[in-house]
């Protein structure tokens, strides 16, 4: 398998959809914690970046196998399989390495933090793998925006800032004569929920946008998406809102102190995002408008990683 073939089997162009929000919390971590431990930085980044590319090709791979399965090898060139000619093993080898990779920075992670990095990551693997894989997976069900807004979004953003203060008690497990104990600092995990929803909501509207496109197809196929269930017409309503929701609690951060002013300059996003909703209003399509939910998330989560990361500077 050569490099190319690799890199359009794990769509690497893609992994800006992970790679933002662990970047958004490293740097919220250095603004609102002044804690930085390069080690887990590294660990975090080598397994996520290995997971993440593991579960695309788990994805492509399965989409094949569908493919072939009911319409023989030809169909679906889109597909980085079929459209490379890559063997069924190959595929298979890059996934098994993939995912012991992604293991085992996960496992060193762990041991150079504590348990709630290990529970939190042993959910996030399971819901990765299931959301492409099993006889339902979560992409196909009308839950699949709010688990990839959840656990991208959020999940990544959280254990990116508590990799660096693991120590000052955000969540707390204490097991003490077979009993546990959990404690949390219920205002800082708000704090960092309001933080992330910039993530959270870009990435559920990309998987909106790609849902919506595929409404046509997905009522055929008995696929019962989010847009599916409440219809095209809400679906964009909500894609839209989705959007105004993150200026508004950008907003509210700055005003509960949580974040700079400096980051309000993130608002200015507003007019391009603007713009891309009304083109995505009028035309629903993968070839030429779904694009604009990838690049609206780009644009407005750079933008506010910026800023966040002035406000430190000064």
């Amino acid at each position: 398998m050569s490099i190319i073939s690799f890199l359009k089997l794990v769509e690497i162009q893609t992994k800006v959809a992970s790679l933002i929000p662990f970047l958004l919390g490293t740097v919220f971590a250095l603004y609102r914690y002044e804690q930085f431990n390069t080690k887990n930085f590294l660990f975090m980044f080598i397994s996520l970046l290995a997971f993440d590319m593991a579960a695309t090709a788990i994805n492509n791979y399965y989409d094949y196998k569908n493919a072939v399965k009911k319409y023989g090898y030809n169909y679906e060139q889109h597909n980085a399989i079929s459209r490379d000619d890559l063997s069924e093993r190959s595929v298979i080898i890059v996934v098994t390495v993939l995912l012991n990779i992604a293991i085992l920075a996960g496992v060193f992670l762990f041991a150079n933090s504590d348990s709630v990095v290990l529970i939190l990551g042993v959910i996030s693997f399971l819901v990765g793998i299931f959301y492409s894989f099993g006889p339902v997976p979560i992409s196909r069900m009308p839950l699949g925006e709010f688990f990839s807004g959840f656990f991208m979004g959020f999940i990544i953003v959280f254990i990116a800032v508590y990799i660096h203060v693991y120590d000052q008690g955000i969540i707390s497990i204490l097991v003490n004569e077979g009993i546990t104990w959990i404690g949390l600092d219920f205002e800082e995990i708000v704090y960092l929920f309001l933080v992330s929803i910039p993530a959270v909501m870009g990435i559920a509207n990309i998987m909106l946008a790609n849902n919506i496109c595929d409404i046509e197809d997905d009522i055929e196929n008995r696929r019962y998406t989010l847009p599916v269930y409440i219809g095209k017409k809400d679906a964009l309503i909500l894609f839209k809102s989705l959007y105004y929701i993150i200026y508004f609690i950008i907003i509210v951060s700055v005003f509960l102190n949580i974040l700079s002013p400096i980051v309000l300059l993130t608002l200015l996003t507003l007019l391009v995002v603007v713009k891309n909703i009304k083109l995505f209003s009028q035309k629903q399509s993968k070839a030429d408008t779904f694009v604009l939910s990838v690049k609206n998330f780009v644009l407005i989560n750079l933008v506010y990683l910026l800023t966040i990361g002035v406000s430190i500077l000064l």
